[in-house]
């Protein structure tokens, strides 16, 4: 199902997912926090609080065990009065104890204390009776009783004690696991969360950028001359509606630009005849069949077979190019040598070369593979790297040609001593009816074909051609032919 979200509905959802993820790891350490708040809340109200009465516990029992000998001693009612407080107050900090047991162990050892202080309450009262009245008892019974019973009370305190360090240990020890697991759970949650969000962003922009991209090639494209537009199958609405209308454009730019080709091929067509008749009939004026002509005349029918010869040129470009590229050029292709062809081309460009003082050099300083070509087709191609580096090159110059095995390859380089073409015109200067920049004489004059052709020739070979170059430096034609 192809997506139909447009560019703000995939930003308003990604945002959302990215709202909902941060708000599920806010959620989860809210509820860790609220977690550790407990847990600290019942040591510092619960198990702290329990051994502060603990204490208190022990030390209003031993108040009660100071007063209670003494009174025994100097018989002074003030003495049993204050143990008397001594004991309510235990009995007070025993209650508040209560609601802090929160074990059956706990409670059990809380009824203990009670019954053994109530034991103990009962032996006090039953001594000071006897003291008051003064009457003989075994005070080392009621002594060692009391010791025994007090005894128990300090051991169940200090059970008391011991098992409230201990429940204070263990919830420490549960914080303490708690916020390992929180710290894994989080740190896990923040890296689902972020690769989530990285995931999401990138799809969502490549989504849009993706698309977009392809456009801006297509447009590139169309800059070109080629008029092949496919839509991208993935985009926004608001993207793909800019495609639609660039495609649209496309099919027409290509049925103007098939118009324009044919229009060409006509003319071409109908000019070669008149302009091959008007070549042979000044031909045979400067023959002499028409009757004596005078030196201007001579020199008028020249120049009249000059540019009668260019326009046949340019005709004959035209309808070889238009060829080409309808795909109806035949060509012949054989295992051939290119030497020979260098050699054959730079034997033919030399009297230009020497006219202008240029040296023409052929490199070669290893065997060279043998090629499928069209041997006239890649002569053709030579001739035209050759032909342009002697009118770009400035009198005095030399051009190069090299050919030499790369990567299993036939490459072959011409490099001439001309100006130099800017790189933002390297790639246009294949385009039909282009030009580099004009030569040191007007005799760089061309008809923007020549490239075009070499261009259409070195694909249909299955090759690859460019041009290499700084201003200034001179360029490079380089093309490469499958061995």
């Amino acid at each position: 199902m192809k997506m139909k979200l447009s560019i703000f509905s995939r930003l308003i959802y990604g945002y959302l997912v990215v709202f909902l993820l941060i708000l599920a790891v806010s959620v989860y350490m809210m509820y860790r926090l609220v977690q550790f708040e407990n847990i600290t809340h019942s040591i510092l109200d619960v198990d702290h609080r329990m051994e502060d009465l603990g204490k208190q516990l022990a030390d209003s029992l031993l108040s009660q065990l100071r007063y209670e000998k003494k009174f025994m001693v100097v018989r002074d009612e003030a003495l049993y009065e204050q143990f008397l407080l001594a004991r309510d107050e235990f009995q007070k900090y025993l209650e508040e104890l209560g609601p802090f047991a929160d074990t059956g162990s706990q409670k059990e050892l809380l009824n203990s204390i009670k019954a053994h202080h109530l034991s103990y309450q009962a032996l006090i009262a039953e001594e000071a009776e006897y003291v008051r009245a003064n009457r003989p008892y075994s005070s080392s019974w009621v002594m060692k009783e009391k010791e025994k019973t007090t005894d128990r009370i300090f051991d169940f305190l200090q059970t008391l004690s011991v098992q409230s360090q201990v429940d204070t240990l263990r919830k420490i020890r549960k914080l303490e696991q708690a916020g390992i697991k929180a710290r894994q759970v989080t740190v896990a949650m923040a890296a689902i969360a972020l690769l989530a969000v990285v995931t999401l962003s990138f799809f969502i922009t490549m989504t849009i950028t993706h698309p977009i991209s392809l456009l801006i090639g297509k447009t590139r494209n169309i800059a070109r001359g080629i008029f092949e537009c496919k839509l991208p199958r993935w985009a926004p609405p608001e993207i793909k509606e800019l495609g639609l209308a660039i495609h649209s454009m496309c099919e027409q730019l290509k049925a103007l630009d098939q118009m324009k080709s044919d229009f060409f091929s006509s003319i071409s067509h109908e000019l070669r005849t008149p302009l091959t008749s008007i070549k042979e009939g000044t031909s045979l004026l400067l023959e002499g069949l028409g009757g004596e002509i005078t030196e201007k005349q001579q020199k008028l029918l020249k120049i009249i077979a000059g540019e009668s010869n260019r326009l046949i040129d340019l005709v004959n470009s035209s309808l070889d190019l238009s060829k080409m590229e309808a795909g109806m050029m035949v060509f012949h292709f054989t295992q051939a040598d290119v030497m020979p062809l260098i050699h054959k081309a730079v034997g033919e460009i030399e009297p230009l070369a020497l006219a202008k003082k240029i040296r023409l050099r052929a490199e070669n300083h290893e065997p060279l593979p043998l090629v499928k070509m069209d041997r006239e087709r890649i002569l053709q191609v030579l001739r035209n790297f050759l032909g342009n580096a002697v009118k770009y090159s400035f009198e005095g110059g030399e051009v190069r040609i090299s050919a030499r095995r790369e990567e299993g390859k036939l490459k072959v380089s011409v490099r001439d001593a001309g100006p130099g073409i800017p790189k933002e015109d390297l790639a246009a200067i294949f385009e039909k009816y282009q030009q580099g920049p004009r030569g040191p004489s007007e005799s760089a004059k061309g008809t923007g074909l020549g490239l075009a052709i070499v261009k259409q020739i070195i694909s249909a070979h299955g090759g690859t051609v460019w041009a290499e170059s700084e201003p200034g430096q001179g360029s490079s034609f380089i093309f490469v032919l499958p061995a």
